[in-house]
């Protein structure tokens, strides 16, 4: 059985303890690794890595850090099949979505930083002509990153690309629940030429490692991606000691639908807004809002498409639901479920965990894909994040109340708004308080555009210059003439 070791200044090591955790596949429920269960010592040993590497690869041309980059990314691509599986393996996902969006896209967060880092421009402002003042942009130092289980790779590499190419040094900590395709990215680092130290993986859990990363006064940039609470949790460490904070949190996303919309288009993309990844996507449409003149339309085929999805062995090529992510998360989605049920919600399909698709998976964690219907808007299943495969359907009459139900959560991730009124879609997307507000559409990624939530859903912004911005600091220099 294979340890996952941390990846320290180029080398893998152990926890300075010596104590592993489990790491189980969510679709066998069985251990099939051990990874490194890894505290402070292990991360102040991270930070001295970095913060030694870092005079050096800060130094270092733009372009040079854009072909080592570009390397690491042709290292996954060359082994995409084998991060694909190792995904699969740890997050329950078909190995088939790993394979076509996951891992490209983790391949692609490394191409577009190591290219962007080369056309950066500065700022210059003339003062009348008695001076010109112009902005200098440095790395920042050692930056702390903490990525989410859900979307390994695909978010880890959205927070070290732009870090590593605007010259910092990172100590990584991935989740522990899904730490393999973390490993293999060490090694395709060290295969790639990174300096050592540059990069550095820290496992272990949350209330140990990541506790002291986000603690650690040499660290003074992080960047998270997870849950509220625990965005919470880092913001009150973070804040007394000034550190520099991108936090990229849950969502309860509204997907809007009204009576003009391309109903064919908005039914087989909410299937997919509100299913993918067995819906452990913050950006998931987990509240679907359908104008009341087509609502009984819509339900009539959105349900029959949902049933369709095939549930089973992430490992068979026609499987479009895998497990979840373990059986505490499987706990808590049927609680969910059985509490739509006590506040009056009628499950019109799903609720469930369906047969074994096989020995193999006899053990697994599963969860049918679930439609509720008849929730008021006020109750817990509307207003919590389930994270999970189980969402919630309501009629609208008019826009001003698709708006109020939109906006009547604490969280401003994301909305979809399925229109064929121009003018509308653009009065609507003003309207509605989140972060990206895609029409017509859904999860239409441009990494050159800013991406975050509003109220709980985030603070700060990730994605295209506002992440090279975010890692790197402004030094203004006034020049008297």
């Amino acid at each position: 059985m294979r340890t996952i070791l941390n990846f320290i200044d180029g080398d893998a090591r152990e926890s300075s303890s010596g104590r592993t955790l489990d790491n189980f596949e969510p679709a066998t429920g069985e251990v099939y690794s051990q990874v490194a269960d890894s505290d402070a010592d292990d991360i102040h040993a991270a930070y001295l890595a970095a913060r030694d590497a870092f005079p050096a690869w800060s130094k270092t041309p733009a372009s040079e850090r854009s072909s080592i980059l570009l390397d690491i990314a042709g290292a996954i691509e060359a082994n995409l099949q084998r991060y694909a599986e190792a995904e699969s393996r740890d997050t329950g996902k078909p190995v088939r979505l790993a394979a076509t969006v996951d891992i490209p896209r983790a391949v692609s967060n490394l191409r577009f930083f190591a290219t962007a880092i080369l056309h950066t421009a500065s700022e210059l402002h003339a003062t009348d002509h008695e001076a010109l003042n112009y902005t200098l942009r440095r790395p920042r130092g050692v930056a702390g990153l903490i990525s989410p289980w859900n979307l390994p790779l695909y978010l880890l590499t959205w927070k070290i690309a732009p870090a590593l190419a605007a010259g910092n040094t990172a100590v990584a900590k991935p989740s522990e629940v899904t730490p393999m395709t973390a490993a293999l990215l060490g090694e395709s680092c060290a295969a790639a030429g990174l300096p050592p130290g540059v990069l550095n993986i820290v496992h272990g859990r949350g209330s140990e490692a990541g506790v002291a990363l986000t603690a650690h006064p040499g660290i003074g940039t992080i960047s998270f991606t997870g849950g509220t609470s625990t965005g919470a949790e880092i913001a009150r460490t973070a804040a007394p000691m000034f550190k520099k904070l991108s936090l990229e949190m849950g969502g309860k996303n509204p997907n809007i639908i009204f009576e003009d919309a391309d109903l064919d288009r908005a039914l087989n993309e909410s299937v997919r807004s509100s299913f993918a990844n067995q819906g452990q996507i913050c950006l998931c449409g987990s509240r679907i809002l359908v104008q009341r003149s087509v609502y009984e339309r819509f339900l009539e085929r959105f349900v029959p498409l949902v049933e369709k999805l095939k549930t089973g062995d992430p490992q068979d090529p026609d499987t479009t639901q895998g497990a979840v992510v373990s059986k505490t998360h499987r706990d808590k989605i049927l609680g969910y479920i059985d509490l739509a049920r006590e506040e009056g919600g009628r499950v019109l399909c799903g609720g469930s965990v369906p047969e074994p698709a096989n020995e193999r998976c006899r053990n697994g964690w599963f969860v049918t894909p679930t439609v509720i219907a008849d929730l008021p808007m006020d109750c817990r299943v509307n207003q919590e994040e389930i994270f999970g495969p189980a969402v919630t359907i309501t009629p609208f009459k008019d826009e001003d109340e698709a708006v109020a139900m939109a906006n009547c959560t604490r969280y401003g991730l994301a909305a979809s708004i399925w229109t064929r009124d121009l003018a509308r879609a653009h009065r609507m997307a003003e309207r509605i308080d989140s972060g990206t507000v895609w029409i017509n559409c859904w999860m239409v990624r441009d990494l050159r555009v800013p991406f975050g939530g509003m109220k709980d859903s985030g603070v700060g912004r990730e994605g295209g210059e506002e992440a090279l911005r975010f890692f790197t600091e402004p030094k203004n220099v006034c020049v008297k003439l």
